[in-house]
């Protein structure tokens, strides 16, 4: 016979401190959500490591706060902090705000950390050591490195480690810098310290457990309400192409769209097209779509792009001079200045008028921009997880369904079509991601990757911190711990040989390792604390007041008329010296260019692209045109016998579809080109340059059929394989394998050729 549960296992409200349930009374809360009730039980212990996944705005925050506070007030924990690292500055500002309102009640301190707080409040903050501490990860490395001698208290605080938007740090260098972080600071207290991920996507449980705790991430309880059911309403549109490049179109509204364009029309015509985003015509399309449903309510518009972004608003404010009416439409992303983006937040969330934002991945995380009624996608998304984080912004209000308008450009079909445009590449991308989207797939969090380049970082401020490190102390610390464990012994003391080559590091004769020459600099220059590379930047200023910074590889003169923050402006001044730009108010422009590329597909991706092509059914939420595109490229794919067909001469080349990611697909063309074939990536397709089958296929069957394919299989320059902040600082070999576990996928490359092969033989 069992005994009845407590009342506190029944109702998690009641094993939270009074002041967190009066503070739950007095907001209205009639009951707990999901998955803050299941994060009670699970963080009060204080015991093991939890994720809680649940959509954007879906009260993680207060989820993971409530039970962590409670715990943190009760008498037998002795007080102590809860170290949140955040991954925007923007973020830590919201979080702030919003803890500040549960926590000034219960009189716990929340300090938000970055370069905008006055030092004082950070002494402060650092005397008492408790309350909520929220910070970036590149400010706790510059606290570790500048502040070493206080770490071990800093640590000794530490109850609980709370990672926000735990997705966001998964697979990249930034990740590695928290993981070693979060060791460092497990070290110094002579402790483990529970972790706690905040996420809205988890592609994989298993790897997000592993990621927050490496080497136990068996032990990590999950917690997943991210796909909790709601209702859904969907559309996929498709805007062909009225003008090939060239010809003249028609640009923004000035008017009656009857009346004949402006002098500024007609340089925009000219300077506002933007290569492989469609013509100005398509583009025109779909900002006046955006414009006639979204005005009137709050919405989110991503396109792929800054640029884009910058196009789009000022196209929509421009509606809004047309029609005389308030402006609703407003730019958002990391290029602009802090007062800019935070006056489209404060639109969004003040309640007074409705507000859009074209934005970047800025609003994807969870920065509390009040109620959304919809999510628009301009082109394909960046990947299913990223698709997924946005929509998590809309329907979010009781009884509101989530609304998603993916909208995409496709050209014209002619003679002189390219494969990639027969099949209808972006809007089949957007389709099929949208079609796992449905199937509740994301992508997984790619693993094996060596992080070499964050390796050194962290080498360098481990010994920073302590004032020198043995050899052996950085093994412990930094491989031993799991963080770097795709290190071998022999690689790492191959790369403390190169770091002392380099002058990066010395050794005293006792042992200990310094800082050499060359490594002082580096510690010392205030790029040290990111573990990624940031370009130099000019500041944008218009009447003294910044606007936001450009890329110094995207020069701008004098003269040139630009669109940035939705607005037009007129260059007025180039100060190289400062790298400053100074610009008025003008009447014509053009979005200026940003750097960045595109993100890397999936396999699963391209392989629920050829199952949509294979297939017959109709799909409910492509509009009519979308549909007829859709049905145009089954049609090809069926009359090409693609789904049989390894290749097909294009010309004096060889188009070979491989329906494979983009880690495989770079893989292979790499692998390819290495043996005298140069071969590129071109999406779902690989283009070999050269139609000579024969040769092709022999080279496809040494592939496939290779016992172990290496990175040195691919004959790459070493220096061609410098893309992380510290890649130039390691010796070739590590570098090279460094850089093929992070973009490569060669067992993938080599189960594709020997598909390819057998498919050639079998043709």
């Amino acid at each position: 016979m069992s005994l009845p549960a407590s009342s506190s296992e029944a109702n998690p409200f009641l094993s939270l401190h009074e002041g967190i349930q009066r503070w739950i009374w007095s907001h209205g809360w009639t009951e707990l959500r999901t998955v803050q009730a299941r994060a009670i039980p699970a963080l009060l212990p204080a015991d093991h490591d939890v994720i809680l996944a649940a959509a954007t705005s879906a009260g993680k925050t207060e989820a993971a706060f409530f039970p962590i506070l409670t715990k943190l007030l009760q008498p037998e924990t002795n007080g102590g902090m809860v170290l949140s690292i955040s991954p925007l500055k923007a973020l830590i500002n919201d979080q702030t705000q919003r803890l500040s309102d549960l926590c000034e009640p219960l009189d716990v301190p929340v300090l938000g950390w970055h370069g905008d707080v006055p030092a004082s409040r950070k002494q402060r903050f650092l005397k008492q050591l408790s309350g909520v501490l929220i910070i970036t990860p590149e400010s706790l490395e510059a606290f570790m490195v500048n502040q070493g001698t206080t770490v071990p208290a800093l640590a000794a605080s530490v109850r609980y480690i709370v990672v926000d938007e735990l997705h966001s740090f998964i697979g990249t260098e930034r990740g590695k810098q928290v993981q070693s972080l979060m060791a460092r600071l497990e070290r110094a207290a002579g402790r483990s310290i529970p972790r706690v991920g905040l996420s809205a996507t988890l592609g994989d449980k298993s790897l997000a457990a592993e990621f927050l705790r490496p080497g136990g991430g068996q032990a990590v309880e999950t917690i997943d309400a991210a796909s909790e059911g709601y209702e859904l309403k969907l559309i996929v549109k498709c805007y062909l192409d009225e003008k090939t490049k060239g010809e003249r179109a028609l640009s923004l509204p000035a008017g009656d769209e009857e009346q004949d364009e402006s002098p500024e029309d007609h340089e925009l015509d000219q300077e506002g097209v933007e290569s492989g985003q469609g013509s100005i015509t398509a583009r025109l399309a779909i900002a006046k779509y955006l414009y006639s449903e979204l005005r009137g309510t709050n919405n989110l518009v991503f396109p792929n792009s800054r640029t884009q972004v910058e196009y789009f608003t000022d196209c929509l404010r421009r509606y809004c001079e047309r029609d005389q009416v308030p402006n609703e439409f407003w730019a958002h992303h990391g290029s602009l200045s802090r007062d800019l983006r935070e006056e489209a937040e404060h639109a969004l969330k003040g309640g007074g008028t409705a507000a859009t934002a074209v934005c970047t991945t800025t609003l994807e995380l969870g920065i509390d921009i009040g109620s959304i009624r919809s999510v628009a996608q301009i082109g394909p998304p960046p990947s299913v997880a990223s698709l997924r984080q946005r929509l998590g912004r809309s329907g979010r209000r009781a009884g509101e369904a989530a609304i998603l308008r993916c909208l995409c450009v496709e050209p014209r079909l002619t003679s002189k079509s390219t494969f990639s445009d027969r099949i209808r590449e972006g809007l089949l991308q957007t389709t099929a991601m949208t079609s796992l989207l449905l199937q509740s797939w994301v992508e997984p969090p790619r693993k094996g990757a060596i992080h070499a380049s964050t390796l050194v970082q962290q080498m360098l401020s481990v010994i920073a911190q302590r004032g020198g490190a043995t050899a052996g102390d950085l093994w412990a610390v930094l491989v031993q711990s799991g963080t770097f464990g795709q290190v071998s012994r022999d690689d790492f003391v191959l790369l403390l040989h190169a770091l002392g080559e380099r002058e990066i590091l010395q050794q005293e004769s006792s042992g200990l390792l310094l800082p050499g020459p060359l490594g002082e600099k580096l510690i010392n220059n205030y790029e040290f604390y990111s573990a990624f590379v940031s370009g130099e930047e000019f500041r944008l200023i218009a009447e003294g007041r910044s606007l936001g910074s450009l890329p110094i590889s995207q020069p701008l003169t004098a003269g040139q008329r630009i669109i940035f923050a939705g607005r037009r402006w007129r260059v007025i001044d180039v100060d190289t010296e400062h790298k400053a730009i100074t610009v008025k108010a003008d009447s014509g422009g053009a979005p200026p260019a940003f750097e960045g590329g595109g993100s890397m597909v999936h396999d699963h991706v391209r392989a629920e692209m050829r199952r949509l092509l294979s297939d017959t059914e109709p799909l409910r939420f492509l509009d009519r045109a979308a549909s007829e595109c859709i049905n145009e490229a089954r049609e090809y794919f069926r009359a090409a016998n693609l789904n049989d067909k390894p290749w097909f001469v294009d010309g004096s080349s060889i188009v070979m579809p491989t329906w494979r990611g983009d880690w495989a697909n770079d893989g292979l063309a790499l692998l390819l080109t290495a043996r005298g074939l140069q071969t590129s990536n071109e999406g779902i397709a690989l283009r070999v340059h050269s139609n000579n089958s024969q040769q092709l296929k022999s080279l496809l069957h040494q592939i496939g059929n290779a016992t172990k394919l290496s990175v040195q299989d691919l004959h790459l320059k070493p220096e061609l394989t410098i893309r992380e902040k510290w890649d130039w600082a390691l010796p070739d070999d590590l570098r090279l394998r460094s850089f093929a576990s992070l973009l490569l996928d060669l067992d993938g490359a080599k189960e594709t050729a020997s598909m390819l092969s057998m498919a050639a033989e079998n043709s």
